[in-house]
């Protein structure tokens, strides 16, 4: 455990200083949305773009990892919906709760977290996840917000308008820029390189800074102060529930011969074990849900993860040994 926690510490320790850092006044709340747009368009990127460049095509597609985790994600999505959804949770919070529940943070936590755990060879389990999240899990949830209410053709009119909003998102266009390098066997040169190496270094301890000031953020523009029944719950499928259901999934398909390695069986519960996505505030404050109800999640989610994170880290770490 000491050697899990070695790792994990600096992480969660990172995220505190952002949330600190934002609530003593030392960052500017008028500076969170520029460090949070270094981060999404210039850092994470870079470092998406060089794992892409030298990570295989069939391991960062692969079918089998896509396939669990996607029915994974889903069956989270109508479970949170179908435990919350009340008088009080309307479908447009439940969906939003849902979202919270399915989508971890792998993109500013997951990735550099796993990776310096189980070592580069988790990039690529972990990017599929990525590309399930922001194409399927949170198109599928922000039209189900959306749609609800006006007609299955306003649906259908959302899943296009989520869809287009996933295909904005720089993440997917960066590892997909790394892998056409690779494919096509080009050599960039050496100052580019160094620029990409930099900024790429920079995304673990600034993303995570950011997560925190984030935090801080989404709960000073709160609308609604919810009960802890109304959140708590959600937090807890997102970290015991989501991983659980990975897992069972991905050890039914290895009885199966579905081809999922144990190694990446272990990086997809684990990513599944994260923290619920910082941005998905921003997205209910945007679409008019109870932003104060999803923050909670978040955070609440956040905190806890320190210690059913890296419990389930070294559960698996002494599985291996």
């Amino acid at each position: 455990m000491q050697t899990i926690l070695a790792v994990t510490l600096p992480f969660f320790a990172l995220i505190l200083c952002g949330y600190l850092a934002a609530q003593r006044g030392v960052l500017a709340e008028s500076a969170i949305p520029g460090l949070n747009g270094f981060v999404l368009f210039f850092a994470l990127p870079c470092m998406l773009f060089r794992f892409g460049l030298s990570t295989p095509l069939a391991t960062l597609l692969n079918p089998a990892v896509l396939g669990i985790y996607s029915a994974a994600a889903l069956l989270v999505v109508a479970l949170t919906i179908r435990l919350t959804l009340s008088k009080r949770v309307q479908m447009k919070d439940a969906a939003f709760g849902a979202l919270v529940a399915a989508f971890p943070n792998t993109g500013f936590m997951g990735v550099p977290l796993l990776v310096a755990l189980l070592g580069e060879a988790a990039a690529g389990p972990v990017i599929c996840t990525i590309l399930v999240d922001l194409f399927l899990t949170s198109s599928f949830c922000i039209a189900l917000a959306r749609g609800h209410d006006a007609g299955r053709d306003n649906s259908r009119a959302a899943l296009r308008q989520a869809l287009r909003g996933a295909l904005s998102n720089p993440l997917p266009w960066a590892i997909a820029l790394g892998l056409s390098v690779a494919g096509l066997g080009l050599t960039l040169p050496g100052p580019m390189m160094t620029v990409i190496k930099m900024l790429g270094d920079a995304a673990s301890p600034v993303a995570l800074f950011t997560i925190g000031a984030v935090l801080w953020r989404a709960g000073q523009h709160t609308h609604s102060r919810p009960p802890a029944a109304l959140y708590l719950p959600v937090a807890l499928i997102k970290l015991l529930v989501h991983p659980s259901l990975v897992f069972a999934l991905g050890s039914a398909a290895q009885a199966l011969g579905a081809g999922l390695s144990g190694f990446q069986l272990m990086v997809l519960t684990l990513a599944a074990a994260l923290p619920s996505a910082s941005n998905v505030s921003l997205l209910a404050e945007r679409y008019g849900a109870d932003n104060g109800r999803i923050a909670r999640i978040i955070l609440a989610s956040t905190v806890l993860a320190f210690l059913s994170f890296s419990t389930l880290a070294w559960w698996f770490a002494a599985k291996v040994s």
